[in-house]
């Protein structure tokens, strides 16, 4: 399989960057290196529609039925050329030139895969098969909407064993925000009480998108609900690994874009302050 020779930087997130069906290359800004995708959501389906996704030709579903042996094949290829062949020196900034992690992400919610706990176990092999257990980190970057199924949570385990962790999107607190944000109706008490299934299975931190909509930061009510969200989740004993607050980076693909705007980085910074001053790590990228 050819990999792509274009030059990788943190606004470019193609799925198609080695011209293959599940793995992705990208530099990431929130990593300070290089991570390697895996696209579980080919088909471009996902249960959510954020307002900020760049994903174009975004539809409703679940993932498809996953090739296990196609995912081995070019997972394995694409570490060989990071590893051990020229991509690092190619492909990639030289600031960037380090491999950081695999992260379970794409054109969807990747735990809507069947197959997600067998998808996990073939990442574990294969970073075994490069001597990488442990020395970076697998991460799923999930809406957390499914961590209440059975195959998810077997993944999860999996996960665990192989020193991983899960990035659990929680970009507002509200009913009203969740519809204007991620167009989903899952309520504020399903996504806590599945954070606290997600953090009891694999580490887990808190992922946080924050932008400006028709010109106005998240409202004080919103900000207020969100750190009560956490005060919540550390009250039931849920140990978080900390938040990652973050702003928009690449164009939105959605009717939304218009509308939206990064903050600027002392608005992301301040509202950071109040978080940890909760208790909580917070790291923060923009």
């Amino acid at each position: 399989m050819p990999l792509s020779s274009e030059i990788l930087t943190v606004t470019q997130h193609s799925r198609d960057a080695a011209g293959m069906t599940y793995v992705y290359p990208v530099v990431s800004r929130r990593a300070g290196g290089v991570s390697v995708g895996i696209n579980l959501n080919p088909n471009n389906a996902c249960n959510w529609r954020c307002a900020y996704c760049q994903v174009p030709d975004l539809q409703r579903g679940a993932a498809p039925e996953i090739d296990l042996i196609s995912l081995e094949q070019e997972l394995t290829t694409m570490l060989s050329s990071i590893v051990h062949g020229d991509f690092m020196q190619t492909s990639v900034p030289e600031n960037m030139r380090v491999l950081h992690d695999i992260a379970i992400s794409g054109n969807g919610e990747p735990t809507s895969a069947k197959a997600f706990a067998e998808v996990v176990a073939v990442i574990a092999r294969v970073m075994a098969a490069f001597d990488l257990v442990d020395k970076i980190k697998l991460v799923l970057i999930s809406n957390g909407s499914l961590m209440d199924k059975p195959y998810v949570q077997a993944g999860l385990r999996e996960m665990a064993a192989v020193g991983g962790e899960v990035w659990f999107k929680v970009d507002s607190a509200t009913r009203e925000g969740l519809r204007r944000i991620n167009d989903t109706e899952i309520a504020p008490a399903r996504m806590l009480a599945n954070l606290q299934i997600a953090a009891g299975l694999c580490p887990t931190w808190l992922q946080t998108c924050v932008f400006a909509m028709d010109n106005e930061p998240p409202s004080a009510q919103e900000q207020a609900a969100y750190l009560d969200f956490i005060q919540q989740a550390l009250a039931l004993g849920v140990r978080l690994q900390g938040v990652l607050l973050y702003g928009i980076a690449r164009d939105s693909q959605q009717p939304e874009a218009a509308r939206l705007a990064a903050l600027p980085r002392a608005w992301l910074d301040e509202f950071a302050a109040r978080i940890a001053a909760g208790g909580v790590l917070v790291k923060v990228s923009v």
